[in-house]
């Protein structure tokens, strides 16, 4: 079965995280930077079989998008462009880095490991990824 990934874009970091093959369990692949995005994609591409990519879609508490969701947007025609055939599904992401960052309080990391601003971009992406598989699943 193909993975799904999910990336969490953002101006100078991206976050990334991955199913297992079943679709079961999400995992924190990588932190890149923004600007490798495509190229580390079809790397990756090239090694794995990806059945979907989810993509975080930044809102406001009042459900109109956030000031960075342009940007995003742009990502998103980028990527489709380079992955024509690779389905995209856009996903809420708000409170992921917030609740990216309780875990690592949760998980007992140190006050400087929590301000690995990378790891939180990953852990957020894993954090979507899990929450569209349990949605997926009921």
């Amino acid at each position: 079965m193909p993975r799904i990934l999910a990336i969490d874009y953002g101006q100078k970091r991206t976050g990334i995280a991955v199913t297992d093959e079943m679709q079961i369990i999400a995992s924190g692949l990588t932190t890149i930077p923004s600007a490798t995005a495509i190229a580390f994609l079809k790397d990756y591409f090239s090694k794995e079989k990806v059945e979907a990519v989810l993509i975080g879609e930044p809102k406001q508490m009042n459900g109109e998008p956030s000031e960075s969701a342009s940007i995003i947007k742009g990502f998103v025609t980028h990527f489709t462009n380079h992955f024509p055939d690779m389905k995209v599904i856009r996903v809420d992401e708000r409170f992921t880095s917030k609740m990216a960052f309780q875990t690592m309080i949760d998980s007992g990391l140190s006050k400087k490991q929590r301000q690995n601003k990378a790891l939180i971009d990953e852990i957020s992406a894993t954090i979507m990824l899990q929450d569209y598989l349990t949605r997926k699943m009921f």
